[in-house]
């Protein structure tokens, strides 16, 4: 039995992607189900997009859709299949239908941050588009007791994040926010300054090494001029991983 091709192996990894988002038809779906408990890779794929997309659910609250929303959608396809039959001559095999986003988990999240940004990711998946050859970075910044996410860290290249805010954060009088990151193999994390509650930031790490999957984002709470040791020294207020996108 010969083993599955670079170009099979690529492709399973696009189809477990569109899986998770749920913008496989459900005959696709049911496919891939019934491959699943007989392929560890593609099972381990399917964990993978899976673990990705994970921080997005952290900042999406779940909605649910009209009683409405179902019918509505599917007198919708119901008429342009109709409408597709009628003008198909009867000699032209039937062209492969394109996917549409039709999962209740996606519709589910809609009003939600994480939502839009899978939804563009799954946009991409299911027009087989090619990774960018410069990765792209999200880090969604939680806060440790309660689990809601504070800031998101957004980075088109590695030498270049932006730091955004999802809502309004007190600090105390004579106290400050201070943007901290480590990656796995440094010995200790690195300051990248002073953050003002609620006010985005663009930063550049030109003096850093660039920056890495799982890499480490937190925000402490320090003295108003910043830790006095130059490592955190405060309780941490929001903390999370970047995700490669």
């Amino acid at each position: 039995m010969s083993r599955p091709s670079q170009h099979e192996h690529q492709d399973d990894h696009t189809l477990a992607g569109e899986y998770v988002l749920g913008t496989l038809s459900l005959e696709q779906r049911k496919a891939l189900e019934a491959r699943l408990p007989n392929e560890p890779e593609l099972q381990q794929a399917v964990m993978a997009w899976e673990e990705r997309f994970l921080p997005y659910t952290a900042i999406t609250d779940p909605v649910t859709p009209s009683d409405n929303l179902w019918p509505r959608i599917e007198r919708s396809l119901a008429s342009r299949e109709a409408l597709a039959k009628r003008a198909r001559p009867a000699s032209v095999v039937p062209p492969r239908p394109r996917r549409m986003l039709h999962s209740l988990p996606l519709w589910r999240g809609a009003a939600g941050f994480g939502l839009a940004a899978a939804l563009v990711l799954g946009v991409m998946l299911a027009n087989e588009v090619i990774e960018p050859t410069t990765p792209e970075y999200m880090v969604v910044l939680l806060a440790p007791q309660t689990q809601s996410a504070g800031w998101v860290v957004q980075a088109s290249s590695r030498q270049e994040i932006e730091l955004i805010p999802l809502g309004t954060f007190e600090v105390p009088e004579g106290k400050a926010l201070e943007f901290w990151t480590k990656a796995d193999e440094w010995q200790a994390p690195v300051s990248l300054g002073l953050v003002e509650p609620g006010q985005p930031i663009r930063l550049r790490l030109d003096e850093l090494p660039p920056l890495e999957d799982n890499q480490l984002f937190e925000l402490t709470l320090e003295d108003e001029t910043g830790s006095p040791t130059g490592l955190p020294t405060g309780p941490i207020e929001f903390i999370g991983r970047a995700v490669e996108i």
